[in-house]
């Protein structure tokens, strides 16, 4: 099986970029299954429902979020009619929405998708280990489902590689997300699950983490908030992440990155290409 996930959507650079290439991509990729992080896709802080539905009719199976999740209002109400979209598995109890899900890839595999939140920098949360763990117990990796994908919003790469460790083995693949910024430690565990600690972000590199450069600046320089940040609207990066799944163990054969158009050099998934 082939998974595809994109990192951060940031702003209308990132969204457009993410709505050109993303069918392109799972056709000459032949990719089974797609997730997308949503959480910075409506003017770089959170996600409308007119957003989700371009991200879902392009091509996404599964759209994931993170701290942002709520910065769109709009949210808390329509989060509760898509299961498509996940929010962190980790948020307290009683909060709309769902943070983890099975859903059906193209080749029929069931595939289980789980959104946490890291707690290092990032807020008092629910453990995102014991909540992690628990959705591995409940559905365990080729016993109960055929592959299983978690997005980890966190900040800190420390806890990120901690839980790559604590699930090495029962999970197919960990790709990290929130920093913007890809890391090149993508890696198959010692387990067999596939593990990368920032996908990147889908988004203008000539930026601040996406944003318009001028105002962050300005921020360090002066310590005097002038405007509301905004999102860059040059050329955008699609970054990711490719995994091709062993289907008789559901853990990862190989991990590649993928950045494709604007500032950063350029890579695809070799082995995948070669196969096409």
């Amino acid at each position: 099986m082939r998974l595809l996930f994109l990192g951060d959507v940031v702003g209308r650079a990132g969204r457009l970029a993410v709505l050109e290439a993303l069918p392109k991509l799972r056709e000459r990729y032949a990719a089974d299954f797609v997730i997308v992080n949503g959480e910075n896709a409506a003017g770089g802080f959170g996600i409308s429902e007119a957003i989700l539905n371009e991200l879902l009719d392009a091509g996404a199976d599964v759209v994931t979020t993170g701290n942002h999740v709520w910065d769109q209002r709009e949210a808390l109400v329509f989060i509760e009619r898509y299961d498509r979209l996940l929010r962190p598995l980790n948020f307290p109890a009683g909060t709309p929405g769902k943070g983890a899900g099975l859903f059906k890839a193209a080749n029929g595999a069931d595939v289980l998708v789980v959104n946490a939140m890291g707690r290092v920098f990032m807020g008092d949360l629910d453990d995102p280990f014991r909540a992690i763990d628990e959705s591995l117990v409940a559905c365990p990796l080729k016993t109960g489902v055929d592959a299983i994908f978690i997005d980890f919003h966190a900040e800190a790469t420390s806890e990120k590689e901690a839980l790559g460790h604590f699930v090495d083995g029962r999970a197919t693949a960990v790709v990290g997300t929130h920093t913007h910024v890809p890391t090149a430690d993508h890696q198959i565990l010692t387990g067999g699950t596939a593990y990368l600690s920032d996908a990147g972000m889908c988004g203008d590199f000539d930026s601040v983490l996406g944003m318009d450069k001028d105002e962050p600046v300005s921020r360090f320089v002066s310590k005097i908030p002038s405007r509301r940040f905004a999102p860059s609207k040059g050329d955008a990066t699609v970054c990711g992440v490719a995994i091709d799944v062993d289907d008789q163990t559901g853990l990862a054969r190989a991990i590649g990155p993928v950045r494709l158009g604007g500032r950063l050099s350029q890579a695809e998934p070799a082995f995948w290409r070669a196969e096409n």
